[in-house]
């Protein structure tokens, strides 16, 4: 069976729903179609929507009467620390907003947020194939894009103006291009599941025990998402709607590896059992069953974006860290861009100047973000001093910058990608200074044996809040304030003298030398 179409998305999760949506929204005579291969919703990973994102689903899509109906509001990201001897819940360090947050963000069960989405594309008009596998992908330039599809037992052949990658992952036009590439300068991996029975971090028994735990801050913690830090490893804990929690580590494997274990999930428990708080949170909680992901070499990227009748949004254009839980925000980000090409193509406008400067724009900002936020981190994640001059400074210039676009400057924000320009540029070179010095600073105090000395019994939460407005200037000033105290302590750092071996016995008769060295 032949078919012909304007447009087909390859993929119908959240940025191939969100790209169909807003294509028939901004040219509601376009026929799309998305092939999807799921029969059902892939559950994924229970994710941690950032300010960019939420505004991407509230003021773009449109939808936060439903979010707020069906997912859990997010109250700000926790940052939690400890030392390898403390047994204590109430002596670990804490880091988070001492108000709830002001702007809106969710805790989102991808499972139920991705076919809402695909239902809103299919009501808008858009045609939906799945399950269906895509067999054969030829590009052969706007206008003369060839799909060949199986719908079940039936072989059809599409025959597409535009092709919009969104499979994620999979990456499908930059890996047959042979434009995906590994970020191998931060090979991150990671594990998830999701379990049951988990304790609350707001609960009154909790509270009564840990009566200045509970008294310190008016913020419920319990919907916040929740990091437990270490060198070379961060866990996230993401409450669900459904009572789930999801649970994840990313860890660097050259700082960091899993206690062994019969299975990914027991190896992931049995390291979270370990700090303090997650022992209290998963001490007698269960894994969901079938329900746990592992990856390996998490960073990658395309070096080209879109080209002639193609394009490529979300993870399937590259994904970096989900420290910062930044991954929707690409997703919007490029979505928007996808769709603003293809729409000015099928207008007759000419794209080619505006498909360069998409390519150029993900490019630039993929790695200005890399360097300023990620490059190096995970070797002073465990230590809450530097942490808290990295927190002040990266979520201040996130507020100032890449939120406050987004919310003032409307759809050219979105198009241009976080970090372009020269003010982006000069952002990104202030956060990649002092994310390499703080960097520095944490391999110079694990040498001195005083990493994370710092860790227990503090609790920090700036009560100026978190906004896109000047007032977060103040917040940045406390951050360089703090990194400078963190170089000048630096200086005074000397290498941990490392005890010599024990000079070998000269060989006697009882204590034989030993056989001759071969030479080959």
């Amino acid at each position: 069976m032949n078919h012909e179409t304007d447009v087909v998305i390859l993929g119908g999760a959240f940025s191939g729903a969100a790209a169909g949506l807003l294509l028939k929204r901004q040219r509601p005579e376009t026929r799309v179609l998305i092939i999807e291969r799921a029969t059902e919703p892939d559950r994924k990973v229970g994710e941690s929507t950032s300010e960019v994102a939420g505004c991407f689903l509230t003021r773009v899509l449109g939808q936060f009467r439903w979010l707020s109906q069906n997912q859990l509001m997010k109250q700000g990201l926790r940052l939690w620390f400890t030392t390898p001897e403390n047994q204590s819940f109430e002596q670990c360090g804490e880091i988070g907003p001492h108000y709830q947050s002001r702007m809106p963000t969710f805790q989102l069960d991808r499972a139920t947020l991705d076919p809402h989405l695909l239902e809103e594309a299919v009501a808008a008009g858009c045609e939906l194939w799945r399950p269906a596998r895509v067999t054969t992908l030829n590009l052969g330039g706007a206008g003369e894009n060839t799909v060949e599809v199986k719908v079940g037992d039936e072989v059809r052949l599409v025959k597409a103006k535009w092709v919009i990658d969104a499979t994620g992952k999979v990456a499908m036009i930059a890996r047959q291009r042979k434009t995906w590439h590994a970020l191998t300068d931060h090979p991150t991996n990671s594990v998830w599941a999701r379990y049951q029975n988990v304790k609350d971090l707001d609960d009154a028994m909790l509270a009564m025990k840990y009566p200045a735990y509970a008294t310190a801050m008016p913020t419920p913690r319990g919907v916040a998402t929740n990091h437990l830090m270490g060198r070379g490893w961060w866990c996230w804990i993401i409450p669900l709607k459904d009572g789930d929690v999801s649970l994840g580590i990313t860890y660097d494997p050259r700082i960091f590896t899993l206690p062994e274990g019969p299975n990914q999930s027991q190896r992931l428990l049995q390291h979270v059992l370990q700090h303090p708080v997650g022992n209290y949170l998963f001490s007698e909680a269960t894994v969901v069953e079938k329900d746990t992901r592992s990856y390996s070499q998490l960073p990658y990227y395309t070096d080209q974006a879109a080209g002639d009748g193609w394009t490529c949004c979300g993870d399937a254009a590259g994904f970096m860290d989900p420290l910062y839980s930044q991954g929707l925000d690409y997703c919007g980000h490029t979505c928007l861009a996808s769709v603003d090409i293809v729409v000015q193509a099928l207008n007759g406008e000419e794209v080619t100047k505006t498909v360069a400067a998409y390519n150029q724009n993900f490019t630039t900002s993929y790695f200005r973000w890399y360097r300023a936020l990620y490059k190096d981190k995970y070797h002073y994640l465990g230590d809450q001093e530097l942490m808290w001059a990295a927190f002040l400074l990266d979520i201040g210039t996130y507020f100032v910058g890449p939120a406050r676009l987004v919310y003032d400057g409307g759809m050219s924000e979105w198009l241009k990608l976080p970090y372009n320009g020269a003010w982006g540029a000069g952002f990104a070179a202030f956060m990649r200074l002092y994310n390499r010095r703080l960097a520095k600073i944490a391999q110079k105090r694990y040498a001195a044996g005083v990493y994370g000395a710092r860790n227990l019994g503090r609790r920090q939460f700036p009560k100026q809040g978190f906004s896109p407005d000047p007032k977060v200037l103040k917040i940045i000033r406390m951050g360089i304030y703090q990194w400078l105290r963190c170089e000048w302590h630096a200086l005074w750092l000397r290498p941990k003298a490392m005890p010599l071996p024990a000079a070998a016995a000269p060989p006697t008769a009882a204590s034989p030398a030993g056989p001759e060295p071969v030479v080959s």
